[in-house]
């Protein structure tokens, strides 16, 4: 026992791997096919990956484990004397000495064991069974840490306990990439703290700024932390501006026009990009002698060419185009009587006054979705024509979030929507017959042997790989909405309807039509 038994362990693990490094190589004892030794390799190596991912978590779970013990250990041995600042420096230091990590790596390893060991016990069990990654543990870890002990343990129940009362739908976590995993994560602590979202946004309002920050080759990163519905708008506005440049004459690439654009916004008239060439006329109606920039023709500030038209791919920052959020609200949040968050496609949740503020001002992108007051969901929308309408991208939207390609995180405004089963094969354009990848894994399903799955109205379809793996899609979790205070004690239990009342789907009425329009049109005094 003890160290020996420390040291046979390793010992056997090492000779395993050996053994796996040896069927990669195909150097086996005998050929994964006989058949097709290379095909039976290609598969074997997936299968190894596979195995690779379990033993990393497996390990992982141990680490955590072992750095927590031995940091309590080393504080009981330093004893009750010593500062406690100068005991958690001393084990952070050992720490990362053994992993090489540096001192403020080893505080954030030691900090995410301690809360998974101590505090998340569903997650340490998800990496001892290999089902999760140290990376989904450590994002388990830090939306959990502002949120007490009650809401730990919902936020760890709501995705890794199948038998919760609200289990997360779609893909189980540990198949998500980590960071798709952050996003759902987050979306449900905001949606479950329990402090209003309100209040923390308030707080995030009154902290917002620009940083500065300079990188390598001369070049520097300039960012600003906004409001949500403001910073996602900007972004969109960049993307649909820069797409409107693209053509054959233009070189850029995508994130070059959105830097140039951004550069022309903030710059305003001290730097002009365009398509093409260069201006070589000061800006002297400004009181600048800064060159106006241009990639090709005339020029955007000075006016057009002698044929009234501007440079190949030139857009003034003025331009007409208007980005597209969609904003889904609860109704009961938008008429003001819960603080339910509301949903900013791109984003997440986002405080309810943000959405009635958007609403209330006539924002274009809104749009008026019913949704189903039992579960949250949107209903379906139909069309039996091969064209697919505004409304139904706009569904589709709100059904996906995303591309619903495996990890990726293209949101909805760059996608295309796409016939699951081909129009010229007899698929209808229903919604449960469409998908919206984004252009990369559109040409992915037509190129190669990627195939999509059946989707429904309200899942979005997975994939199946060339080799016949199948990867279940990531789903949105939608949820019931909160119904206000007052009409809690008049529903019943298990239909969850207004005592009295039809169902709130069924009837002409719509709550949401009726507040949207008594905001838009509010009644003379």
């Amino acid at each position: 026992m003890g160290k020996a038994a420390v040291t046979r362990a390793y010992a056997d693990i090492r000779a395993a791997l050996a053994v796996l490094n040896a069927e990669v190589d195909g150097c086996g004892s005998e050929p994964f096919s006989v058949a097709d030794p290379l095909a039976g390799l290609a598969d074997g190596c997936l299968d190894i990956l596979a195995g690779a991912r379990e033993v990393e978590a497996w390990f992982a779970g141990l680490k955590a484990k072992a750095a927590v013990t031995y940091a309590e250990s080393a504080s009981v041995v330093a004893g009750p004397d010593a500062p406690v600042q100068a005991k958690e420096m001393a084990v952070a230091a050992e720490v990362g000495c053994v992993l090489a990590l540096g001192p403020r790596a080893a505080s954030s390893f030691l900090a995410a064991s301690h809360a998974v060991v101590s505090s998340l016990p569903r997650t340490l069990v998800g990496l001892q069974a290999g089902t999760l990654s140290w990376q989904h543990a450590v994002v388990m870890a830090d939306e959990a840490a502002c949120l007490d002990a009650a809401g730990a343990a919902a936020l760890e129940a709501h995705f890794l306990d199948p038998d919760a009362q609200d289990p997360a739908r779609g893909c189980p976590v540990g198949q998500l990439p980590a960071h798709r995993f952050r996003v759902k994560a987050r979306t449900w602590r905001e949606r479950h703290h329990a402090e209003s979202i309100e209040k923390r946004h308030a707080k995030g309002v009154a902290d917002r700024r620009v940083e500065f920050r300079p990188d390598q080759d001369g070049m520097a990163w300039l960012s600003a932390c906004l409001p949500a519905a403001e910073a996602l708008a900007g972004w969109n506005r960049l993307t649909a501006i820069s797409r409107g440049m693209q053509g054959p004459d233009e070189c850029r690439t995508m994130p070059q026009l959105r830097a140039d654009n951004f550069a022309n916004a903030v710059l305003g008239s001290g730097s002009i990009v365009h398509a093409g060439g260069t201006c070589a006329t000061p800006l002297s109606d400004a009181g600048s002698d800064v060159e106006a920039v241009h990639r090709g023709g005339a020029c955007a500030v000075h006016g057009p060419d002698a044929g009234g038209r501007y440079g190949a791919g030139q857009q003034p920052w003025s331009s007409p185009i208007r980005a597209q959020v969609l904003v889904t609200v609860p109704v009961y949040s938008l008429m003001g009587l819960t603080d339910e968050p509301a949903m900013l496609d791109g984003y997440g949740p986002i405080p309810p006054s943000m959405a009635r503020e958007l609403v209330a001002k006539g924002a274009t992108s809104f749009y008026r979705v019913l949704v189903d007051p039992r579960d949250g969901a949107p209903l379906e929308i139909g069309r039996t024509s091969y064209r697919v309408t505004g409304a139904m991208r706009a569904w589709l939207r709100m059904r996906d979030g995303k591309c619903p390609f495996p990890g990726c995180s293209n949101n909805s405004l760059d996608n295309d929507a796409d016939h699951i089963l081909a129009w010229a094969n007899g698929g209808p354009t229903g919604i449960s017959n469409l998908g919206q990848p984004c252009p990369k894994h559109h040409k992915l399903r037509h190129t190669t042997g990627w195939k999509p799955t059946p989707a429904t109205k309200n899942e979005p379809p997975g994939w199946t790989s060339p080799t016949g793996r199948h990867y279940p899609s990531e789903h949105q979790d939608w949820e019931p909405p909160k119904w206000p205070r007052q009409l809690v004690p008049q529903l019943k239990p298990l239909k969850r309807a207004i005592a009295g009342c039809a169902d709130l789907v069924g009837v002409g009425f719509s709550l949401g039509e009726a507040c949207l329009d008594g905001i838009l049109h509010p009644p003379s005094a």
